[in-house]
């Protein structure tokens, strides 16, 4: 017998429209007045979107004590919530501050990890208020309601798992954050000493004289959902198409859009590639591709902002690759170098083998207990 049957044993468990245990507040008394933010302030000014936390405020009236009576901050568009039980000021109405209406009957913490396991039913361009015309008529699942206190009592057992299993993945992705953090401030330093040589140390050339640089013939519209080839468009994520332009080994970035001059894709095999992105193939003998794509990946970036013609940097031309200085050690000393890096970029990016899968492994761990928490059997 599971845990979630024993502790439901011999008991009933109804799904009850969200509204009838839990009460809204618009935070009208508590808009922060002045934008003038400043992180040696104490109070938090909040916003329930993804920032949560906008900066700190001097304010000292039209606080929410949060820490005498925590709130579920309920974004009304994009239904983000998170759970606050410090004190407080809002940013917008927009935000909605749910409470439970009576905290014998229902545990406001057992509401918000319920709440959390509620799939996202928005429908794009949506801009309904949420809480009134969705939100508080979700069906949420109270065990034995006519029982107030054995309900409570399983609630606060449900809740005391959850709390704990949120600790335990917060101290643990805190832990590999930290390490990854660690780990990426050593990549970047060992990065900046193995690709850094002396004046006479070493040949240099131009990019354009080791390599063959070159455009695609696609525009973004041309991509489709499940395309069989890579499609490096302009954006940082690549896209899919049902046909390839080229079968290479080759460094691929943006001409112009989001990351210009920073983000810089690793291709090998078949691809198609946008009209304003670049691909980039070294083709001397004595050039390892892998050597150019760290040496590119650490320096490009610095020698577009200082030969720009404007104080920032939003599209290039292939005469600012051809004319990219890059020193050429010899082929050994490159595979040494490109041997070191690849460790390190394995273990830092990586989405199978590095850290950030760690930390993604442990939240889905904590979303798959907390579901299986509050997901009641359908024939009870």
């Amino acid at each position: 017998m599971s845990f979630l049957d024993k502790l439901l044993e011999g008991v009933s468990v109804e799904l009850l429209p969200l509204g009838e245990y839990a009460d809204y507040e618009q935070p009208t008394k508590y808009l922060v007045k002045s934008n003038n933010y400043n992180d040696d302030f104490s109070i938090p000014v909040l916003t329930a979107g993804k920032t949560f936390i906008l900066g700190y405020t001097d304010e000292t009236a039209g606080i929410y004590k949060a820490s005498e009576n925590p709130v579920i901050i309920f974004d009304d568009f994009t239904t983000a919530n998170k759970w606050v039980d410090f004190d407080f000021k809002a940013k917008s109405s927009a935000m909605k501050m749910i409470t439970t209406k009576d905290e014998s009957k229902a545990l406001l913490k057992y509401i918000y990890y319920w709440m959390n396991t509620l799939p996202s039913d928005l429908v794009d361009g949506d801009h309904k208020r949420q809480w009134i015309s969705n939100y508080a008529n979700k069906l949420i699942p109270i065990p034995c309601p006519d029982n107030p206190k054995k309900s409570l009592e399983i609630q606060q057992k449900i809740v005391g798992i959850l709390d704990k299993f949120t600790e335990l993945t917060a101290e643990l992705t805190a832990e590999l954050t930290a390490e990854l953090t660690a780990r990426k401030q050593q990549y970047s330093y060992y990065r900046e000493q193995l690709l850094s040589f002396e004046e006479g140390e070493v040949e240099w050339k131009t990019l354009g004289e080791v390599a063959i640089i070159g455009t695609g013939k696609h525009d973004t519209k041309d991509a489709i959902d499940e395309g069989d080839y890579i499609f490096y468009a302009r954006g940082i994520k690549p896209l899919r198409l049902n046909s390839y332009d080229f079968d290479e080994t080759a460094i691929i970035t943006a001409g112009d859009g989001v990351g210009v001059g920073k983000v810089f894709h690793w291709a090998i095999g078949k691809y198609a590639l946008h009209q304003r992105a670049y691909r980039i193939v070294p083709n001397e003998s004595n050039i390892n591709s892998r050597y150019v794509y760290h040496y590119i990946v650490n320096k490009f970036y610095s020698y577009i902002e200082k030969t720009s013609v404007s104080s920032s940097v939003t599209s290039m031309r292939k005469p600012m690759f051809e004319k990219f200085p890059i020193p050429v050690p010899s082929l050994e000393e490159q595979e040494r170098i490109v041997a070191i890096l690849d460790k390190f970029d394995t273990l830092t990016t990586s989405i199978s083998e590095g850290l950030p899968k760690e930390i993604e492994l442990r939240q889905k761990q904590y979303e798959y207990y907390r579901d299986m928490l509050l997901t009641f059997p359908k024939d009870n």
